[in-house]
């Protein structure tokens, strides 16, 4: 090499008065200059996320894990309006949504060589990605009731329908995933299905429910103690017990409904290595257990990870239990939402 040369072929000079002026700045990538920007959730919910990115963080010298907490559709509209590189390298989306990122082309399919863990995820999850992303974790929509209001615990999903709870039932509008698992559970239960949903229209007509607008408001009526009783998200439940509110979270036979929530590469990520370790992290079972535990309550999707035992009443902690999930069709669900939203509407005059 020649003297006072860098390995480019520039001067230590040049390369200093060069990047001194801002013509040119060497061509050397510093760990300090990468950030992965991972959409994440609001509150709470995103500390599973700090977690593991607190470790990328450590393992990597100088990257930045900036989480970015929103599921607006701004973070999708800024993706798809991206000339060039992604402004966000990674998200979490829900199965409605993630079928729709699919076929509009912000996510990337996997690539299983570069996962190390993937061998370890529960098979009925994986397939529910479609070959896009990893299934991070799922949440349940199961039964939850007021101990101050009813008297006798429902056990089955039928159960909602015991004429002990009339005039104290709560079920969610439709614009929300939490609605329309409850729509798609009800018409099962009542002989229908995805592609049938008239008899969960009849059903949930026969109980004159209380309708909340989204699960949050809902959630809020139950805790005030004006819904005794409600198809409601496990976590939910989880924080409205935590709080010392009387809520009972019940996972009702034939099963309750998961909803699996799949991390996936964002197109046009500069860093597809750091997403791709990102994901694997997802699915080790350390990060697994984290997300388990309180106050989170995130569903298992790996296959040998210990459920806590605080963590027992929302979440299945077996393989056995974890049989028993029942899972929605979103492909026939997802074409029509918006015809179903408006005939929540005028049905529960919302």
């Amino acid at each position: 090499m020649t003297k006072g040369l860098s390995r480019r072929g520039f001067t230590r000079t040049a390369l200093a008065a060069g990047a001194a002026a801002g013509v040119f700045r060497p061509n050397i990538i510093r760990a300090q200059d990468r950030e992965l920007v991972v959409v994440s959730y609001g509150g709470a919910l995103q500390e599973p996320h700090r977690w593991l990115g607190d470790r990328m963080e450590a393992k990597h010298p100088g990257l930045r894990v900036r989480l970015v907490p929103s599921e607006s559709q701004e973070i999708v509209a800024q993706i798809k309006a991206a000339q060039g590189y992604s402004p966000y390298d990674a998200m979490p989306n829900g199965e409605p949504p993630h079928l729709i990122a699919m076929r509009d082309g912000y996510i990337q399919p996997r690539q299983d060589d570069t996962l190390t863990n993937l061998g370890s995820v529960y098979e009925a999850f994986l397939e529910k990605t479609q070959g896009y992303g990893v299934p991070a974790t799922y949440s349940l929509i199961g039964l939850a009731y007021n101990e101050d209001l009813i008297e006798t615990p429902p056990t089955s999903w039928a159960d909602l329908w015991n004429g002990e709870y009339a005039g104290l039932v709560g079920i969610c509008r439709t614009s929300s995933n939490l609605g329309l698992g409850t729509l798609a559970v009800t018409a099962k239960i009542f002989g229908g299905s995805e592609d049938d949903l008239e008899p969960a229209w009849q059903k949930l007509q026969e109980l004159d429910p209380i309708a909340g607008r989204s699960p949050r408001i809902l959630a809020q009526m139950m805790e005030r103690g004006e819904v005794g009783i409600a198809p409601v998200w496990n976590n939910d439940a989880a924080v409205a017990a935590e709080k010392g509110i009387p809520i009972r979270f019940v996972k009702p036979d034939p099963g309750p409904v998961a909803i699996v929530s799949v991390m996936s590469e964002i197109t046009g990520t500069r860093h597809p290595e750091l997403v791709h370790e990102w994901m694997d992290g997802i699915i080790s079972q350390e990060y697994q257990a984290f997300a388990a535990a309180a106050p989170y309550y995130f569903g298992v999707t790996v296959e040998g990870v210990e459920v806590p035992e605080a963590a027992r009443p929302y979440t299945p902690a077996t393989p056995a239990e974890v049989a028993t999930l029942q899972t929605v069709d979103w492909s026939k669900i997802v074409p029509v939402r918006g015809e179903l939203v408006e005939r929540f509407d005028r049905t529960f005059a919302i």
